[in-house]
C-alpha cells in the first residue's frame, strides 16, 4: 500500500470563522438525523423509512396499493420497498393481499397493529423539517436552496442520488436494511 503524503500544516488552507460555523453546522445536522434515526427505531423499532412506508399505505385508504406504488411515493427502489414490506409483514404491520382476478397483483393492507402505531407516532424529524420549510418565505427557502446545492457542488457531492428521506449512512437503502 502506498503512503500518502500529508501536506505541512503551512500546506492547508487557513480556517474562517464563517468555514468553522459551516462545518460545525453541518457537523450538527450529521449527528442530529443521526441520534433522531436511531431514537426512532429504539422506540419504535422501525426505520424512517418503514415508517414512510406504512404512512404511504395508510394514506391510500380504502384504495388498493400496490408496492411499486408505494415505491414512487416514497422514493425509493423497488428492491428496497420489498425488504422494508418482508419486514413490515413479519412484524405484523400490514398484509399482502393477491387480487382475485389477477394473481399477479399484490395489494397491501395494513393491520390493526400497523393502525395502532401509526396513530400513536409522533411528528417525525422528517415532518417537521417539512413542516419548518414550508414556513419559511418563499425567498428564503430558494436561498437555503442555492446554499445547499452549493455546498453539495463544495463536497463533490452533486453526482450522488439521493431521495428526500433524512436518514444517516450512505443512503435510504442501507438505513432500512440495517434493520
Amino acid at each position: 500500500m502506498p503512503e500518502s503524503v500529508q501536506p505541512s500544516p503551512a500546506d492547508l488552507p487557513r480556517l474562517s470563522e464563517e468555514a468553522d460555523r459551516i462545518l460545525r453546522a453541518m457537523r450538527r445536522i450529521v449527528r442530529g438525523v443521526t441520534i433522531h434515526s436511531k431514537r426512532l427505531f429504539r422506540e419504535t423499532g422501525l426505520t424512517l423509512p418503514q415508517t414512510l412506508c406504512l404512512r404511504a399505505i395508510d394514506a391510500a385508504g380504502d384504495e388498493p396499493v400496490t408496492a411499486a406504488a408505494i415505491a414512487r411515493q416514497v422514493q425509493l427502489s423497488p428492491a428496497t420497498i420489498t425488504g422494508i414490506l418482508d419486514r413490515l409483514e413479519r412484524g405484523g404491520m400490514l398484509l399482502r393481499e393477491r387480487d382475485s382476478r389477477d394473481r399477479r397483483k399484490v395489494y397491501l393492507k395494513l393491520t390493526a397493529r400497523g393502525q395502532q402505531w401509526l396513530s400513536s407516532l409522533p411528528l417525525s424529524l422528517q415532518d417537521r423539517v417539512v413542516q419548518r420549510l414550508n414556513d419559511l418565505g418563499e425567498e428564503e427557502r430558494q436561498i437555503l436552496v442555492t446554499s445547499l446545492e452549493q455546498l453539495v457542488d463544495i463536497i463533490d457531492a452533486s453526482s450522488l442520488d439521493a431521495s428526500p428521506l433524512l436518514v444517516p449512512g450512505e443512503d435510504a437503502r442501507e438505513a432500512s436494511e440495517e434493520h
